[in-house]
């Protein structure tokens, strides 16, 4: 067993107390800025509509994953005290809200910047948002939080902080598969997938992260008390229909393919 209790600050100056959870957060939105870049320079797009894509990704993915947090997991919370929806330091980021609020924000984005269709941003964003969530979930391990049911496997983390059983390292779970999502979504980026059949990567992020997801909410710990009445915890509900939106993206034409289709 591996005995968990890391200090969710990295160090307190009193004035000031920077913790892990918002460093992996800063580090997700540095590192897939640096891959986008690579990106749009590969793709000779300008890099000013990088720096104004990564503002209208940062501001939707938090309002986004804030905001599925309290709709989702906590309503009555947000009922009683609407106010409660901006003290994002009491916790509280679900990434079923946050790749609703990164779709919008790609949405508004190439409504304003002209140039990009939403698959092609769809595709190169899916590169960076599995690695982003790898970050995240590394994130919550440091913070102890949305931890795994006990087991008596050999890798079982005891989290300190909590109590003292051992249990599943969901998020460790969850990081390593969204880093071999990323891994793989870089591989066909690589090979042209992108570029050959428009929305396949987006379709593999959809599929394989939320079917991910989907599957490892079995060994985590309900993250709200209501969830135990539930046929399946809300996280795994939220799931299937972005694996419906990922499987429809894989089997769609794209418009290669149909103008082809339609010259037979």
């Amino acid at each position: 067993m591996i005995h968990w209790n890391p200090n969710p600050e990295i160090f307190d100056l009193g004035f000031i107390a920077p913790r892990w959870y918002g460093l992996c957060w800063g580090l997700a939105f540095y590192l897939s800025f640096l891959v986008m870049r690579r990106i749009f320079v590969a793709e000779k797009r300008p890099l000013q509509n990088l720096d104004t894509l990564t503002i209208y990704m940062i501001i939707f993915t938090i309002l986004g994953a804030r905001a599925g947090h309290m709709l989702f997991y906590e309503p009555a919370a947000l009922l009683a005290n609407p106010l409660e929806f901006f003290r994002i330091w009491n916790g509280g980021l679900a990434s079923h809200g946050g790749t609703l609020g990164i779709m919008l924000g790609l949405w508004l984005f190439q409504r304003k910047v002209k140039g990009y269709s939403l698959v092609w941003l769809f595709d190169r964003l899916a590169i960076v948002a599995a690695l982003s969530s790898t970050l995240i979930r590394i994130g919550n391990l440091m913070n102890s939080e949305i931890i795994g049911t006990p087991t008596t496997l050999p890798w079982a983390f005891v989290f300190e902080r909590i109590d003292g059983i051992p249990r599943h390292p969901a998020q460790l779970y969850e990081a390593l598969v969204y880093l071999a999502i990323f891994g793989l979504l870089w591989f066909l980026y690589q090979r042209g997938v992108a570029t050959r059949k428009p929305g396949t990567l987006f379709g593999v992020l959809m599929t394989t992260v939320f079917t991910a997801r989907f599957v490892i909410e079995f060994v985590k710990e309900h993250q709200v008390d209501f969830e135990s009445a539930l046929p399946l915890d809300m996280g795994q509900l939220l799931s299937l229909p972005f694996i419906v939106v990922g499987a429809y993206f894989l089997l769609r034409r794209s418009p290669q393919e149909a103008a082809s289709a339609s010259n037979r």
